[in-house]
């Protein structure tokens, strides 16, 4: 099959990797240094899944149609992104695989005639250097059917990628995509304070306040209509005790977060992007929690510290110290 990856870093790059590996045609975008090297040497993607060094046309934007297009930018360059490729994408089912919300309305937005499917890459995987990538958690795609898509084509999109990577296929993508932006909140704090996950979990007053954001995430949630899907082995009814829970025996799910990801350090994708001085995708995490309580008049005030204190650090280019955020985040 023609594919088409917008977007060819971590998660862009795992997928036109193995897919093109499995003898499918890829056409990949990028920029800067990522396209000359993957114009120059191909893509190698390494680690879980094995070792692949595949070669892939790769440009700006997409010079050919594909039969099945794959967005994989950061959510905040997703309009223009698509944009920039419209002419070629008009009416090709669009799987959007994103972070956060909102990623299946601005594609349906931006092309309304393309079928639009949701999808979570729960892998975890690295950009080390231009023309590198690593997995190193390898974890199945959750897919789910968007604007415009039926169950036939759900089921064609999933079995393709199933060629290359493991697939589940959910009949609640929101759903499913709440659970991931609450697990995904274990992001935010450390791309405020420099330090990885684990270490900040490992903080007791850190923890705390992460526990908080995750709580009034569940609780905006409920207020809103939202049932969460189950991911990574983790269920709604599962989070709907973390809105309950007091917050010391709420504490208990990021340190299960902590512990799955294991001792090697994972800074998370928002700190990773801090480091490479790119702006984060905070609003579509933690400020899609904001934006969502404000449309339905509730309030989120914890996640509203949280999303400032990672602007600050965007803007200044230093980091927090721990203290510091406990004292500025209302718990």
């Amino acid at each position: 099959m023609r594919i088409g990856v917008i977007g060819a870093g971590a998660v862009g790059g795992t997928f036109a990797g193995l897919l093109a590996a499995k003898g499918h045609d890829l056409e990949v975008t990028a920029r800067g240094a990522q396209l000359d090297a993957l114009r120059a040497n191909g893509l190698l993607l390494d680690g879980g899944w094995g070792e692949h060094r595949v070669r892939v046309a790769a440009g700006a934007t997409l010079v050919e149609r594909p039969e099945l297009a794959i967005l994989a930018t950061k959510a905040q360059d997703a309009a223009t992104a698509l944009a920039a490729n419209a002419t070629r994408l008009d009416g090709v089912p669009l799987l959007v695989v994103q972070n956060g919300l909102g990623g299946l309305d601005v594609a349906h937005r931006e092309l309304p005639d393309s079928p639009a499917l949701g999808a979570l890459a729960l892998f975890a995987a690295s950009y080390l250097e231009p023309g590198h990538v690593t997995v190193t958690g390898p974890n199945p795609v959750v897919i789910g059917a968007g604007p415009g898509a039926d169950r036939p084509l759900l089921e064609r999109v999933a079995a393709t990628i199933g060629e290359a990577l493991p697939v589940e296929i959910t009949d609640d993508i929101v759903g499913a995509q709440w659970t991931k932006l609450l697990i995904n909140h274990v992001n935010a704090l450390p791309a405020v304070t420099g330090l990885s996950v684990q270490e900040v979990v490992a903080d007791a007053g850190l923890r705390r306040v992460m526990t908080a954001s995750m709580r009034e995430t569940v609780r905006v949630a409920r207020a809103i209509g939202v049932r969460f899907g189950t991911v990574q082995g983790v269920s709604g009814a599962v989070l709907n005790l973390i809105g309950a829970l007091p917050l010391a025996l709420g504490e208990q799910f990021p340190r299960l977060l902590a512990r799955r990801m294991g001792s090697v350090p994972n800074p998370g994708s928002t700190l990773q992007s801090i480091r490479r001085g790119q702006l984060t995708e905070i609003e579509f995490l933690n400020g899609a929690v904001v934006h969502a309580a404000a449309e339905h008049g509730e309030l989120a005030p914890v996640n509203a510290a949280i999303v400032a204190l990672v602007h600050e650090v965007e803007r200044t280019g230093s980091f927090v110290a721990p203290a510091e955020v406990v004292r500025r985040v209302p718990v």
